[in-house]
């Protein structure tokens, strides 16, 4: 009897043995699914941190792209100012000695047209 005892001791020794097994690895499946899933969500969490941080740059960048085209706009509109009663008037002067000197008729007025054209160029 002292054999089948201890064959039945061996058979219930064994069944622990591999119910703690499996249990073990039951609890590192668990823990590893779980730290899959924790990496996924903080992977997740990253990507949105970046695509919330690439958007954010594209939206300043254009903002800045907007504001230098408004500044250039601006210095162009605010450089091209008409000229003044002074500058038209020696240009137009110098436009008579001109045709005076050529001899091609003409008139005050039309020396006066003519240099408001050449000045607001």
């Amino acid at each position: 009897m002292t054999k089948t005892t201890n064959k039945k001791a061996a058979k219930k020794t064994a069944k622990k043995a591999t119910k703690k097994t499996t249990a073990a690895t039951k609890k590192t499946a668990k823990k590893t699914t779980a730290k899959k899933a924790a990496k996924k969500t903080s992977a997740k969490k990253a990507t949105k941190k970046t695509t919330a941080k690439k958007v954010a740059k594209k939206t300043t960048a254009k903002k800045a792209a907007k504001k230098v085209t408004k500044r250039a706009v601006k210095k162009t509109v605010t450089k091209k100012k008409a000229p003044t009663r002074q500058q038209i008037a020696i240009q137009a002067y110098y436009i008579y000695l001109e045709r005076q000197a050529t001899g091609t008729p003409g008139s005050e007025h039309q020396d006066w047209l003519d240099a408001i054209a050449q000045l607001s160029k």
